[in-house]
């Protein structure tokens, strides 16, 4: 994790969730296709990006009140928080 990250959100994150499977979990329910993939901080759910079709992740994020994500993707590692619309390495 950062050593002072930019919101309160973010800081309570003290252990990351990674993705289950790779694959969105809503997409994969309707046969439809997804960009980049989410993990939610708070419950794990892996749930597609904002260039996706779907934007299944913010509407979770929206729907549920849980505000942090991280990058599912191989190689990425940053957070970010929908309230504070900030981002985080770690």
């Amino acid at each position: 994790m950062t050593a002072k990250s930019p919101c309160a959100h973010i800081d309570v994150i003290t252990a990351v969730k990674q993705p289950k499977r790779h694959e969105c979990e809503e997409c994969i329910k309707t046969g439809d296709r997804w960009v980049h993939l989410r993990t939610c901080q708070i419950c794990g759910a892996t749930l597609c990006c904002d260039s996706s079709p779907n934007r299944h992740a913010t509407r979770h994020a929206q729907t549920s009140g849980h505000p942090v994500i991280a990058s599912a993707e191989p190689g990425e590692h940053w957070l970010y928080c929908y309230p504070d619309d900030t981002y985080a390495e770690y």
